[in-house]
């Protein structure tokens, strides 16, 4: 008995009330040069969607799996993750659309020889940050394929702003807007994570920490659709999740992208590192309930340590007003006022009383 050979590549995308978006994106991919599998972890399963997945019977096989939580994009992404069967896998959102030899030449230039390596896709068009967005015109594929064929058309694209400043914290530019990497080389994501925001960095945390070389794909891009966007309540869930990524993995490289984003993040770096010294100054919380930032030795033998994070202080793991007090002990008072700042910001956010040690 014959058996079906494994696409070179499938195509994993999470879906939510985005129908519009959906039916590009797929339109995007029945138009590839080199033809993937696509598998769809649908956060809901409605006639519209189901409609949708037909109208592309015979053009693209697509498979689709069904989570049953509404709004945890990890989960759908695992699902899917599972059922997927290329050698490579691109993850990809929605409300993404590529040129016609988009995959063709991700293949070839980048996993033909089973090279290792992630290559995050530039995200050109849509700005993801600026202002809610409260409705959205629909517009044909054929004005999208315009703009692709454009952009296939030239001999260097190089829009997207991550391509244009230093990659020192590679893993804080990997979204999963557009990505690839081998399907040997995927983890799964950390389903803990729910909302909007911040499960795919801490996702490549984990790919950059196995040896996976992330790397921005000069090649390899494609068209930011515009969506509905909700910026106040997108930010609440990803300043919860930020924490539960700094708890999970503290460190100077996240918890400097927890306050200043990837962007911020990838420039200031090796000035935190130097303005820290070689002794890295720590976290530690007393179980009498006081938070001391900036500990280089050991604590006074009457604190008995609940924790002790290797972490500065510009982002901390703990909730609004979770704590009776934090200190700012001398090594961190000696930070320049962008470090210093958000250090102090962050200690008046989760303890209700904070106290400056003098570093004189």
């Amino acid at each position: 008995m014959s058996t079906l050979p494994e696409p070179r590549i499938s195509v994993v995308i999470p879906y939510r009330n985005r129908p519009d978006n959906l039916r590009l994106a797929l339109e995007s991919l029945a138009g590839q040069t080199l033809t993937p599998q696509v598998v769809i972890g649908a956060m809901e399963y409605t006639d519209e969607y189901v409609g949708i997945c037909r109208e592309f019977t015979g053009r693209l096989p697509i498979v689709s799996v069904l989570s049953a939580a509404p709004w945890r994009v990890g989960e759908a992404r695992n699902l899917a993750l599972r059922q997927a069967t290329g050698e490579v896998l691109v993850l990809m959102d929605v409300d993404m659309a590529l040129p016609s030899r988009a995959l063709e030449t991700l293949y070839q230039r980048h996993f033909g020889y089973g090279q290792r390596v992630c290559v995050a896709g530039q995200l050109l068009g849509y700005d993801n940050n600026t202002g809610d967005v409260a409705a959205v015109d629909a517009r044909p594929y054929a004005h999208y394929r315009r703009t692709l064929d454009e952009l296939q058309a030239r001999e260097v694209v190089d829009e997207d702003p991550r391509l244009h400043v230093p990659h020192v914290i590679p893993w804080a530019f990997a979204w999963t807007a557009l990505i690839a990497l081998r399907r040997a080389d995927t983890p799964f994501f950390d389903e803990a994570f729910t909302g909007y925001g911040v499960e795919d960095l801490e996702w490549a945390y984990r790919v950059s920490r196995a040896g996976t070389p992330i790397i921005m794909g000069r090649d390899f891009y494609g068209v930011h659709l515009p969506h509905v966007r909700d910026v106040a309540a997108n930010r609440r869930t990803e300043a919860v999740n930020y924490r539960y990524f700094l708890r999970r993995w503290p460190g100077h490289d996240v918890e400097l992208a927890c306050a200043l984003g990837d962007v911020g993040a990838n420039a200031a770096y090796p000035a935190l590192l130097d303005e820290l010294g070689e002794v890295r100054p720590s976290v530690v919380l007393g179980h009498d309930g006081v938070l001391r930032i900036g500990v280089t030795g050991e604590v006074a033998a009457e604190v008995t340590v609940a924790e002790r994070l290797p972490i500065a202080g510009l982002a901390l793991p703990y909730a609004d007003g979770a704590l009776a007090e934090a200190r700012l002990l001398p090594a961190v008072l000696r930070l320049s006022p962008r470090f210093l700042d958000p250090v102090r910001a962050e200690a008046r956010r989760v303890a209700r009383t904070v106290i400056e040690e003098d570093p004189s």
